[in-house]
């Protein structure tokens, strides 16, 4: 490697590691960070919370038989009497319902005298934290601070215990974090519902207000909220059956216990959470407090950790690509992305530490591709007449013919009629979710393995992959007579291979595979299409399209022919009319056929 080489790949490797920083300063890539941070909390739920917990939900069934939101607050003190029966009382009785403003003077009376009679009631404030002239205001190592506190109504207030119920929220939406306490504009620091309420039930958790758990700017008592179970796994009761006596005390003894709405209709008090969309409040406070019962905590690495990895990551990139065969360094790049996902995977399992690695992994491709790309360019600089005339073809008939004649290709095309099959995989999006990177690999080619090898039995030609699509012709570049016949034998020839693929990938992986296939039949512009320095051999035209919006209309597992193909095959194959569809860029409908089978 020369000395001029070395300066253009370290500034070229430079601005790669630039450019990540970018994307990290700036957060560009948080998306997957968040994703990646749901999965792995998801996956390693226990699913059993702590069984002291017990939510009262006004449910549909309880708004039905008592009425309309919001109710007589009479039924509240009924429902106090109900659980503060003597021997059975809970620690704590916390309501996720705001009872700020008056109503009927009777009912309030009555709700009043209820309250006096138990100490274990905790109702919720609400700090206003922002408006249109007020931002947020976090003092790191502070208490999130509030401009003014929404508390209980006066005669309510005297004999209740107050938490607050504020939510932060992230940018896309959803709640992953908790302020196990704010500050009031007097100086008054009001415990979250879930903090308050462990802390009645007689838990030491001082810890979490006194450490700093979160990475970077955070406030104190900002911790990660450790969802650990979904919604219907926590022990819930309808309002209803409680204040009817139908339930059995015991169940409330030194219980914690939660009122809260998760009734369906309501409009309000749910959001998206780490672990489940559209999670019912009451039930994300509820994973607070088996999350502080428990000690849990989830931490994020520092900022320094992300950097020094997306060095290291550069660094071993660069070494790997130019001192290493380019397929050792592609299984090298393998095992690093793959090892780098799994540590992550590993630690967040053992210690509940999410490692950002987001970020080191744009640098490793990036890095790669750039180091991979310059080393190729420079091997294949010097290759000969064939190599370049070889390289611009896809069909071995062409290839053939360009070895025989050993000529130029000239860019041009002609008008003729071809076959032409396009097929889509269904199925693949959910199967690769499901495996590894090198066995959506081994996947894919073994697809295209199986369609290159029916094509070529049935003298057709690989026009090209898209991903997880095939377009192939027929009668082209050499001439096939009966082409509509073998166009369509390939597809039922590939739905015939696609048995034991489907049956396989559904007993290894549980995920259903299948072809849609279209074929058209008609008049387009095949030849050598694109530039001196890049030439496809393909076909374009209005029929090609048609024949790409064909296979758009199959269901799984179904080839589709048009009117055009089946009259050129319906002396060979059963088909099946399926109706007149309507194309995009057609004024008049297309007939449609489903091919049923060989006729012999």
């Amino acid at each position: 490697m020369n000395r001029k080489l070395k300066i253009w790949l370290t500034v070229a490797n430079a601005a790669v590691l630039l450019l990540s920083l970018t994307f990290y300063v700036f957060g560009q890539l948080e998306v997957l960070n968040r994703t990646l941070f749901n999965y792995h909390m998801t996956e390693n739920m226990t699913h059993a919370p702590n069984e002291r917990i017990v939510v009262i939900g006004i449910d549909d069934e309880s708004l039905e038989a008592i009425g309309r939101f919001p109710w007589d607050r009479r039924v509240y003190a009924d429902l106090l009497h109900v659980l503060n029966q003597p021997g059975y009382e809970p620690n704590s009785i916390s309501f996720d319902i705001s009872f700020d403003e008056a109503s009927d003077p009777e009912a309030d009376a009555a709700f009043a005298e209820a309250l006096a009679m138990y100490d274990n009631v905790v109702f919720p404030i609400t700090g206003i934290t922002e408006d249109v002239r007020r931002e947020v205001t976090v003092k790191k190592g502070g208490y999130l601070e509030a401009y003014d506190v929404r508390t209980p109504y006066e005669p309510f207030a005297e004999h209740v215990k107050t938490a607050h119920i504020n939510a932060l929220v992230d940018e896309d939406g959803a709640i992953r974090r908790t302020a196990l306490a704010i500050q009031g504009p007097d100086g008054t620091v009001y415990p979250s519902l879930g903090l308050n309420a462990v802390q009645m039930a007689g838990y030491d958790v001082n810890t979490y207000l006194e450490n700093d758990y979160m990475a970077g700017d955070s406030m104190k008592g900002e911790v990660f909220i450790d969802f650990d179970a979904m919604s219907d796994e926590f022990i819930t009761v309808p309002f209803l059956y409680v204040v009817a006596g139908e339930i059995d005390p015991v169940m409330f003894q030194d219980a914690i216990v939660l009122i809260g709405i998760n009734a369906v209709g309501f409009e309000f008090d749910h959001s998206n959470t780490t672990v489940e969309r559209d999670m019912r409040l009451v039930y994300a406070h509820a994973n607070i407090i088996n999350q502080l019962i428990e000690g849990t905590v989830t931490t994020k690495s520092e900022w320094y950790v992300t950097l020094a990895l997306m060095a290291a990551l550069l660094a071993l990139t660069w070494w790997a690509a130019w001192r290493l065969k380019t397929t050792y360094s592609v299984v090298l790049f393998a095992l690093a992305l793959g090892g780098l996902f799994g540590a992550q995977s590993l630690i967040y399992k053992q210690i509940s530490l999410y490692v950002d690695v987001v970020y080191p992994a744009l640098v490793l491709l990036l890095a790669y591709i750039l180091n991979i790309a310059v080393k190729s360019y420079l091997e294949n600089k010097q290759k000969n007449f064939i190599t370049k005339q070889f390289g611009r073809y896809i069909s071995p008939d062409l290839v053939k013919e360009i070895a025989t004649t050993n000529h130029e290709i000239k860019l041009g095309g002609i008008n003729k009629e071809l076959s032409i099959l396009f097929l889509d995989i269904r199925g693949f999006t959910t199967l690769s979710e499901k495996l590894k990177p090198e066995e959506v690999v081994d996947f894919l080619n073994e697809m295209f393995d199986l369609i290159t090898n029916k094509a070529l039995e049935n003298k057709g030609t690989i026009d090209k992959f898209i991903g997880d699509a095939a377009m192939l012709i027929y009668n082209a570049p050499l001439d096939v007579e009966n082409h509509p016949y073998y166009a369509v034998k390939t597809a039922w020839d590939i739905q015939q291979g696609m048995i034991e693929v489907r049956e396989r990938i559904q007993a290894r992986h549980g995920v259903t595979v299948n072809c849609g296939i279209g074929v058209h039949t008609g008049e387009v512009v095949v030849g050598n299409i694109g530039s001196y320095l890049r030439v496809d051999y393909t076909c374009i035209g209005d029929n090609v399209n048609t024949a790409a919006r064909i296979e758009s209309q199959t269901t799984a597992g179904q080839i589709l022919v048009s009117e055009a193909t089946y009259e050129l095959t319906k002396d060979r194959f059963e088909f099946n009319y399926v109706g007149d569809r309507m194309m995009k860029g057609k004024t008049v409908a297309v007939k449609l056929y489903e091919v049923l089978g060989p006729t012999a």
